[in-house]
């Protein structure tokens, strides 16, 4: 079991750390943008774009070739990846009614990734800290994984948020 860290470096984008040490950025084009940018340490680069009827849908794409993309459903958020050539599904919802922590089930509903929130009042940024199974930490993309799941997060806060007001 890893533990991964998204931290907000300037409220707007995040540095994915484990001990201490980069694996990636996400960066987002602007405030309230669905579009954003996912920059690993070996300095690839991957594009977040959203498509669809109000946004709806994001992709994940790297030199138009299309490796994840993620909507929000009625039980969370359905993630399909495209990884390696091997097409897999999970579903990112909330751990429980009243929780806030998030976990990432695959299609045997088993939990493979847990992330919580970790609101920073101070600065007014919102980090999160990220606990992975040995299943998850035994995948290739596991980094470039972790940032999309990040931007899950944060799309679904901006939606969420903005349907109560």
């Amino acid at each position: 079991m890893a533990h991964y860290k998204a931290t907000s470096i300037d409220s707007r984008n995040f540095m994915l750390s484990t001990n201490d040490v980069s694996a990636g950025t996400l960066v987002y084009s602007n405030w309230y943008s669905f579009k954003a940018n996912i920059i690993l340490t070996n300095h690839s680069e991957y594009q977040l774009e959203p498509k669809g009827f109000w946004d709806s849908k994001i992709e994940l794409k790297r030199n138009d070739k299309l490796l994840l993309e993620f909507k929000m459903g009625w039980k969370g958020i359905v993630i399909h990846t495209k990884f390696d050539g091997e097409e897999k599904s999970y579903l990112l919802r909330l751990k429980g009614l009243l929780s806030s922590q998030y976990v990432l089930v695959d299609t045997d509903e088993k939990e493979i990734l847990a992330v919580t929130p970790d609101f920073k009042w101070r600065k007014m940024h919102l980090d999160y800290d990220i606990a992975t199974s040995d299943e998850f930490d035994s995948q290739n993309h596991k980094e470039l994984f972790l940032l999309a799941i990040v931007h899950c997060i944060n799309h679904y806060l901006a939606v969420t948020s903005s349907t109560v007001a």
